[in-house]
């Protein structure tokens, strides 16, 4: 199943959407791949999942956060956007020895100006994975 799904109303004003496609990772939790609500999409965060297997492909470091961004580009493609879309990015790293090679995967992604962006190192991510991206979209 790829595409969008309309959620209840649940505000007299706008109606929350929610995605889903095959082409990313199902949701491992109790959470959507991403939701929108008006012009703007929030896609949960990416961890290098295989779309068609629920295994993380962790082989090397330039595998992980290219399945990654893949992940990424499937939830794009999803909503109808592409990556010159991207508003702000979350990027979460277990050793900030990473940055480097995360940086020089991530910013090939983009031919536009890039995004807003934090990055952070946290102790622990889902699965053993070395990072995780969380995505904000605007729609055109």
């Amino acid at each position: 199943m790829s595409g969008l799904i309309q959620a209840q109303n649940n505000s007299e004003f706008m109606e929350k959407q929610v995605l889903q496609t095959a082409a990313a990772p199902q949701a491992i939790g109790p959470y959507s791949q991403g939701i929108g609500f008006g012009n703007l999409w929030f896609f949960s965060g990416q961890i290098a999942l295989d779309p068609e297997t629920g295994e993380l492909k962790n082989q090397s470091l330039a595998v992980e956060v290219e399945q990654v961004l893949n992940n990424i580009d499937a939830l794009l493609r999803a909503a109808g956007a592409d990556w010159s879309d991207i508003l702000k990015t979350s990027i979460f790293l277990i050793d900030m020895a990473d940055f480097v090679a995360v940086n020089e995967a991530y910013a090939r992604r983009f031919n536009t100006a890039f995004p807003a962006r934090e990055t952070v190192a946290v102790a622990q991510l889902p699965r053993g994975a070395r990072v995780e991206i969380s995505v904000m979209v605007g729609r055109k």
